[in-house]
């Protein structure tokens, strides 16, 4: 079983913070895997928020290539962070041979391109080296976005975070004031990096716990909307493709993701107002509709935090906040880990029918359905 958290605050946290948040909840996961999402950067990145960041776990040949294709492209590299390691042999760790977080300049002839531009830009160049990369078994490439920075690794998260040394806040200076974290590699299909959560699509940010028994359909489905849907080697993959394509193809606000991915039975559309629309995405969408136990939270490219569970509550999520933080995660040990003296009766378990929204002040709103 998966085990998921995300924390934002009002102030730059280090991403120990998410390996404690994970830690606590050790017993609920099977140690396969470690992945985060850092946004809203802090620390060494603080002064790149507009630049894309490059992050890549690579083989030499992987990096090479990567470097010659950027170049090609017109990117130019104006910052480059490589962490500093330290292995042993008793870590379980399965590690690349080069982490890259790279943070590159536009290409010249985009100076004056639009946002939709450079993100279209920035997606073409990430599944050109994923393509490559794939193909030849030289790494992956998790993102290539401003503002955002991404890690995966299969082994203990314990491990995983001292291999990297993120247990220590003073000597990694990564900070963000969102980080999303996921404890457990995919194992109801091949341990594959890319399967890990979060995933990360053109700002857009999920993890899962859980399952989704209609990922055949969703998959066939999103293969067809858009040209960033692709891999899908994990079926939880499927809850960012439809948020992407509902919120920023179809540009409908947010509320309306719960709707396409638990529609209301028809009998309780037909009391509401704007039953009409309801009854119109079900029909057109109803290939994106989702079922089976599953949890999830979402960050949106404004930093807005959201979390939906299934509509018989079989995955529940706890939201706890205090003055500077809001943390959501799979069980409320973790927030007792970070948040020991939050007023635990404000604590929202988060409903079958409703969306529970955080915003950039950290105001929480609940959205019946």
């Amino acid at each position: 079983m998966c085990r998921i958290g995300s924390i934002k605050s009002k102030n730059y946290i280090h991403p120990s913070l998410a390996l404690k948040l994970m830690r606590s909840q050790q017993k609920g996961h099977d140690n396969s895997g470690f992945a985060f999402i850092m946004q809203d950067l802090g620390g060494i990145f603080e002064n790149y928020k507009d630049l894309p960041i490059l992050s890549m776990a690579v083989t030499d040949e992987g990096m090479k290539y990567a470097e010659d294709l950027l170049h090609q492209i017109g990117f130019v590299r104006v910052f480059q962070y490589t962490p500093e390691v330290y292995p042993d042999k008793s870590l379980k760790i399965e590690t690349m041979p080069n982490y890259v977080f790279e943070v590159f300049q536009y290409p010249k002839t985009y100076k004056n391109a639009s946002r939709e531009e450079k993100e279209e830009l920035l997606l073409d160049t990430r599944l050109k080296l994923r393509g490559y990369l794939e193909k030849n078994e030289e790494g992956f490439v998790y993102s290539f976005y401003p503002d955002v920075i991404s890690l995966k690794e299969i082994g203990d998260p314990n491990d995983i975070g001292t291999y990297f040394n993120l247990w220590s806040e003073e000597e990694v200076n990564l900070k963000a004031k969102i980080i999303t974290a996921q404890c457990r590699q995919n194992t109801n299909y091949d341990i594959v990096r890319y399967a890990a959560h979060p995933f990360f699509l053109q700002g857009y940010t999920t993890l899962t716990n859980g399952e989704n028994t209609f990922y055949e359909k969703n998959k066939l489905m999103q293969k067809k909307l858009h040209k960033g849907y692709i891999g899908f080697e994990s079926d939880s993959q499927c809850f960012l493709y439809t948020l992407h394509y509902v919120h920023k193809i179809l540009k409908w606000p947010l509320k309306y993701y719960k709707h396409v991915l638990t529609p209301l039975p028809f009998d309780e559309m037909e009391k509401r107002d704007n039953k009409n629309v309801l009854e119109r995405i079900k029909a057109s969408l109803s290939n994106l509709e989702i079922n089976g136990p599953n949890t999830t939270i979402g960050v949106l490219p404004d930093g807005t935090m959201f979390n939906v569970i299934d509509s018989k509550k079989l995955r529940p999520t706890v939201v706890c906040k205090d003055k500077d933080i809001v943390v959501m995660t799979s069980e409320v040990c973790g927030a007792n880990e970070i948040l020991p003296n939050r007023d635990i009766t404000k604590d929202i378990y988060t409903n079958e029918r409703e969306l529970v929204v955080v915003d950039n002040d950290l105001n929480i709103q609940r959205i019946a359905q």
